[in-house]
């Protein structure tokens, strides 16, 4: 029986694959991260999670801050999960250190607004606080501290809120950015192009298009709320609720429940309304905020 399977030395030979003769492409290499944590359970569960994820490898784990930096500088991960609290080098020392080898995101359960502060300032890029976030949340943010985009949870993004509202005085605007006309597109002689007319030049009251402007620290002192109560007060007045209060002060639904308690007994008030119109000095009869 002929072999049909060898083809005939004068047969013509068939063309080659043309899709046949370019190399595979390489498989991506796994997302490499180093785990710095004091704690030998929180430690081996963030290596099982990772390493569980085809794309994610965990090349090191560390104790202290000092431990981080070697195991970064030797592997050279791509990212860094870091506590804050360790014996020896804490994590806020060795922050610094590390941003240089690779991006840096805090795990911790430290949420004070000063450490969220600090961290971000030293370059750390992004803050996760234990027990706000999923399995899948916190593989999510590893893959995206990788490519620059940062990652808070909401804790941390409360604390660092919390500060910048602290922080209301900053460098000016650039010029043409927060001005009346600016805003309306009003023309350079200031008359207005639509809306009502207030004589020939006149544009409209400036305190139409402005919130209310506060009362000055010694008129809020005939309340004499406490410091803690004046800053509650102010988050009442911003239309926050009880619960993004509580986010924000670090403090139980429930504290703050006792606190508004309080702040009404000495505004004479039974509402939030009328409590924050007394606040801010807008109370009908109310010009300099009466108790």
């Amino acid at each position: 029986m002929p072999d049909h399977t060898t083809p005939h030395p004068g047969a013509p030979q068939p063309p080659p694959n043309p899709f046949g003769n370019f190399p595979r492409p390489a498989p991506s290499s796994p997302l490499r991260v180093v785990v710095a944590d004091d704690n030998p359970v929180v430690r081996a569960g963030l290596t099982a999670l990772l390493s569980g994820r085809a794309d994610i490898t965990v090349v090191a784990e560390a104790t202290d801050g000092r431990e981080a930096y070697e195991a970064a500088h030797f592997h050279r991960p791509d990212v860094v999960l870091l506590d804050v609290r360790m014996p020896g080098v804490d994590g806020i020392s060795a922050l610094p250190y590390l941003v240089r080898i690779a991006p840096v995101v805090m795990l911790t359960y430290s949420r004070e607004s000063e450490i969220v502060r600090e961290a971000l300032r030293r370059g750390a890029g992004g803050y996760l606080v234990h027990g706000e976030f999923t399995a899948d949340e916190l593989v999510a943010a590893v893959r995206d501290i990788r490519q620059g985009r940062a990652h808070f949870t909401p804790s941390a993004a409360g604390a660092l809120l919390a500060q910048l509202r602290q922080e209301r005085t900053g460098p000016p605007l650039p010029e043409g950015l927060g001005s009346y006309e600016s805003q309306l597109g009003a023309p350079a002689n200031g008359t207005t192009s639509s809306g009502p007319h207030h004589g020939s030049n006149s544009p409209e009251p400036l305190s139409r298009l402005q919130p209310p402007v506060r009362q000055s620290s010694l008129d809020r002192s005939r309340f004499q709320l406490s410091a803690r109560e004046a800053e509650i007060m102010d988050h009442i007045a911003s239309g926050m609720t009880n619960q993004q209060i509580a986010a924000t002060c670090f403090i139980s639904e429930k504290t703050v429940k006792n606190h508004i308690n309080r702040i009404f007994a000495k505004l004479h008030s039974t509402s939030r309304s009328e409590a924050a119109a007394k606040w801010l000095g807008t109370a009908p009869g109310s010009a300099r905020g009466l108790g």
